[in-house]
């Protein structure tokens, strides 16, 4: 089961926003080694203490536009199975979990035949009607398997529903979020209590991995769950000033932010936060980046604008550099096979035993 928060200061800045008292604003998403006192004095960071400030920070300044976290303790971990097939190597189950009281997530959950204290992996699907079933391998579009893939790989993989694809869900607005995008994290944050639960896995080595709408939402769960300890993330982000160019039309639909349109018009400039700031604050955790030079959805130039941001709080603060990787294959907004495998192995190496 969850424990009461994933890291203290995220319920803070959940309350923070609830009671609308805000964080303070930074106008540069660029430089991330400085923080804002009380009176928006510049100091800046040196050590992981100061930069916990500048963390909270930007996660209360997501919730500004995502709307804040909700906070439920002790929630039990709840599901059942509805149907059941096995293959070579696992058993695929198609279930319904609990995200609060009376509202059900459809995921698929993958166990392998051999699974014992196993890693575990959250794969979150592209956009798509089939949802769930994409990642699982039921869907007609080459490269986007790597639930099933991570299944035959020995990992415990659980692949949910996003809002309004795959299965029927509730509406979130009606159950009072502010954004689809954090009714997603916290469906995600529910299939971590999830998976931790299960006597298959081990707890401490769970990841998350998606592409594409999957890419964007694995780095998001990860900024509010640090049980992430590895991220995995195709074609999934980049600066919102070089998004569509500067364009956020997208990103403010119902499914998303539509904040981003009603609050801040849109505009980069009046964004509170950016994908520089998302990607440094999953610092030290391992991530692992797939950037196509030809990806028309997210620009490449804008991805290597956030690395570069992020990098140097992996570097300076943490001296982690070699966690943050960085691949950019000749194709457009895909998955290909080889950097598939070579996602398979990052998550290898950082969730394997430590005994391995």
């Amino acid at each position: 089961m969850r424990k009461k928060c994933p890291e203290a200061t995220l319920l803070l800045c959940a309350v923070l926003v609830a009671l609308g008292a805000e964080p303070p604003s930074y106008q540069d998403h660029n430089d991330l080694l400085y923080y804002l006192d009380d009176e928006l004095t510049q100091h800046r960071i040196h050590t992981v203490s100061e930069w916990d400030i500048r963390r909270q920070h930007i996660v209360a300044n997501m919730e500004l536009v995502m709307g804040p976290l909700p906070v439920e303790d002790n929630l039990p971990v709840e599901y059942h199975v509805i149907e059941e097939a096995k293959f070579d190597g696992y058993t695929r189950q198609r279930i319904a979990y609990q995200a609060r009281r009376d509202d059900p997530v459809p995921a698929y959950l993958f166990i392998p035949d051999k699974s014992s204290h196993s890693s575990a992996v959250l794969a979150l699907h592209p956009t798509g009607v089939l949802g769930k079933g994409i990642p699982a391998g039921l869907s007609d579009k080459p490269n986007r398997n790597y639930a099933q893939e991570l299944a035959q790989r020995g990992y415990v993989v659980l692949a949910p529903d996003y809002i309004y694809m795959g299965d029927k869900q509730l509406d979130p607005y009606e159950l009072g979020y502010q954004s689809g995008t954090m009714k997603g994290i916290y469906n995600h944050l529910r299939g971590v209590d999830l998976l931790q639960s299960l006597p298959e896995v081990d707890p401490e080595r769970i990841g998350t991995i998606g592409h594409s709408l999957g890419g964007h939402n694995s780095l998001f769960v990860a900024v509010f769950d640090l049980r992430i300890k590895a991220v995995v993330t195709s074609c999934g982000f980049n600066s919102f000033n070089k998004y569509k160019g500067g364009d956020l039309t997208g990103w403010s639909s119902d499914k998303y932010m539509p904040r981003i349109a009603s609050v801040y018009g849109k505009d980069p400039a009046r964004m509170p936060f950016d994908f520089t700031e998302v990607l440094g604050a999953i610092a030290p955790r391992p991530v692992f980046v797939s950037a196509p030079v030809d990806d028309s959805n997210f620009e490449v130039s804008g991805v290597r604008d956030c690395l570069r941001t992020a990098l140097p709080v992996y570097e300076k603060v943490f001296d982690t550099q070699d966690r943050l990787v960085a691949v950019h294959p000749s194709c457009g907004h895909d998955f290909p096979a080889d950097i598939r495998e070579q996602s398979y192995q990052f998550l290898d190496k950082w969730l394997a035993r430590p005994t391995e």
